[in-house]
This record gives C-alpha cells, sequence and structure tokens, in this order.
C-alpha cells in the first residue's frame, strides 16, 4: 500500500529511468578471478598456450591444408586472440591481486593486534617478575637460615657444655 501511495504523491518525482541489471555474487566472481589469474601463472598454461599458438601456426602456413587456412601469414587473427585473452586477463588479475591484498591487510591488522597483546602481556609478566625479585629479596634464603639454624645448634651447644652459666649471661645474637 505504501508503495501505491508513493506513486499516487504529485510532490515527488517518478524514476523513469529503472535500470534493472544482472545479480551477481561479487565473492563467486573474485573466486574464480583469483583461480583463473592462480592457473595463468602455471608452467601448465604456458605449455597450452605455446601448443595452441604452435598448431594454429603450422595449420595456417603454406605446409598446412590449402581450404582449411583461415588465418594468413602475418596472423591477424591470431593476434586478434591473444589481445582479446591479455585484455580479459590483466583485468582479472589486478582483480586477484586486489582481492589477496585485502586478505593481507587484514592479515596484517591481526598480526598487529596479536603482537601488541603479547607485548602487554610480556610487560605485564616482567613488572610481576620485577616484584617478585623485589618480595624475594627480602625473603630468608635456605642457605641464611641454614647459617643461622647451625649458629644456634652451635649456641645450644656451648650451653649444654656450660650449664654453670646463667641465662642472662647469655651473648645476644644481635
Amino acid at each position: 500500500m505504501a508503495r501505491n501511495e508513493r506513486r499516487l504523491r504529485l510532490d515527488q518525482p517518478v524514476d523513469t529511468r529503472r535500470v534493472r541489471r544482472p545479480d551477481y555474487d561479487p565473492e563467486t566472481f573474485g573466486r574464480f578471478a583469483e583461480t583463473f589469474a592462480r592457473f595463468m601463472g602455471t608452467a601448465r598454461f604456458i605449455g597450452y598456450m605455446t601448443v595452441v599458438i604452435a598448431v594454429w601456426i603450422v595449420w595456417n602456413v603454406p605446409w598446412g591444408p590449402d581450404r582449411a587456412r583461415w588465418d594468413e601469414y602475418p596472423f591477424i587473427f591470431l593476434t586478434l586472440v591473444l589481445s582479446l585473452q591479455a585484455s580479459y586477463a590483466a583485468p582479472l588479475i589486478l582483480l586477484a591481486q586486489n582481492r589477496q591484498e585485502a586478505r593481507d591487510r587484514v592479515t596484517r591488522e591481526q598480526d598487529r593486534d596479536a603482537n601488541n597483546r603479547a607485548q602487554a602481556n610480556m610487560e605485564f609478566l616482567a613488572r610481576e617478575v620485577a616484584s617478585l625479585r623485589h618480595g624475594l629479596g627480602e625473603v630468608a634464603t635456605r642457605d641464611y637460615l641454614r647459617s643461622e639454624l647451625r649458629a644456634l645448634l652451635a649456641d645450644l651447644d656451648q650451653r649444654v657444655e656450660r650449664p654453670s652459666q646463667a641465662p642472662s649471661e647469655v651473648p645476644d645474637p644481635d
């Protein structure tokens, strides 16, 4: 109903130039372009093109059948076909490169984010290790405790050997 009301309104211009364009999925076309560009960059494609061109030339030179020749010596039609192939190949290759560049950009951003997180984690861990070192500096170590226990044991041994000494006469270890 809103669509009919829009058509009946006289205060708005009517769009008379509606162009119906074919609907296509750009991702499907992009994948096709990448696949084609990847194929064109292989030795197999070069081999196929070499065979096609060699057969074309051999067929159309004076050694080939007279009636079946369709492109005489300057090979104008072969030049046209190769130019047409190049005119389609170049944009497909550029499209594939643009898609690859977009993927690389996303990968770089993800790597940059991961590196930033890793750096923040490393800085946090470095601060934690520094605080642990600082805290351990105030903690008695095993060697220190052993030396203190040995000193106390020696002091007790001395007390056992001299029972006549009064506890007030015992020297203070500090």
